[in-house]
């Protein structure tokens, strides 16, 4: 059976499924073909349901929940950290309330963070590889960093303003679920299953073998030195990864229910689990 396994092509997700592009595990009847992408194409897919197995944002899901059940695996949560909010210098709380921010696609976790962050903010979509430089020049006055920007931004003579992870975690005590993985609801619930415990082998494979996956994941990390793209695989890939468990199931749920409560997105609840 061929299974479209659709991702990011960044150091997280590369270090995720480096045992099964790599062919380290054992697959079974199914033979994988990765589909790499940005994450507002890959959500774009999901709203059609594309692909048998997807990543897609956790704010997505409203919009994918009859097509897909999310996995217990591959969840990347930023628990007291995540996209971060830069400018130039720094920004007042008023400011920011005015101010026109470029922001990763329209159906990103960042974008529905900033919403519930900052609901009177312009969100202006990107590119999100564009997002600092664009802030830099300032054709924008403040950009929502994604991937390993987060770490990076700093380097480009940027300001952190607000690290809305950590003000998740503020307002919630939660960690702020950003991706996920899912499979279709039209695969058989066997197939779900084995595909779920495959991409949880995946993961748990590259966290037993650090040192090669990480290898296998620096020419994904878009020219970041390999200690930052550590620090940022670290961030993303880990025991939460491996099994979101119950306080990742509530982090994702809460997430959802305040952002229909907001007027934001679709009621999404209860939310199909894999």
């Amino acid at each position: 059976m061929n299974i479209r396994l659709a991702h990011s092509p960044d150091a997280d997700d590369a270090f995720m499924f480096y045992a099964l592009a790599a062919g380290k595990i054992d697959t079974g009847a199914y033979r994988f073909e990765h589909v790499l992408a940005d994450i507002q194409t890959l959500n774009d897919h999901a709203r059609r349901g594309t692909y048998e197995v997807t990543a897609l944002s956790a704010h997505a899901y409203a919009h994918a929940r009859d097509g897909y059940a999310i996995t217990r695996c591959g969840g990347s949560f930023g628990d007291g950290y995540g996209p971060v909010l830069v400018a130039r210098g720094p920004m007042s709380t008023d400011e920011l309330a005015r101010a026109v921010v470029a922001v990763p696609g329209a159906t990103t976790s960042a974008a529905l963070a900033l919403k519930l962050f900052c609901p009177t903010a312009t969100a202006r979509v990107m590119e999100f590889d564009r997002i600092l430089e664009a802030v830099a020049a300032g054709d924008v006055p403040c950009g929502l960093i994604i991937h390993e920007g987060q770490v990076t931004y700093a380097q480009q003579g940027l300001c952190g303003v607000t690290d809305l992870g950590a003000w998740w975690r503020n307002r919630t005590g939660l960690p702020l679920p950003l991706g996920v993985n899912a499979v279709r609801r039209d695969l058989s619930g066997d197939d779900r299953s084995r595909l779920t415990e495959i991409l949880h082998r995946s993961i748990a494979y590259g966290l037993a073998h650090r040192e090669e996956a990480l290898t296998y994941a620096l020419p994904f990390a878009r020219d970041v030195a390999p200690p930052l793209t550590d620090r940022f695989v670290g961030m993303y890939v880990n025991d939460t990864t491996l099994d979101m468990g119950p306080r990742g199931r509530r982090a994702v749920e809460e997430f959802l229910r305040q952002g229909h409560q907001a007027g934001i997105i679709p009621d999404a609840l209860p939310v199909a689990w894999a």
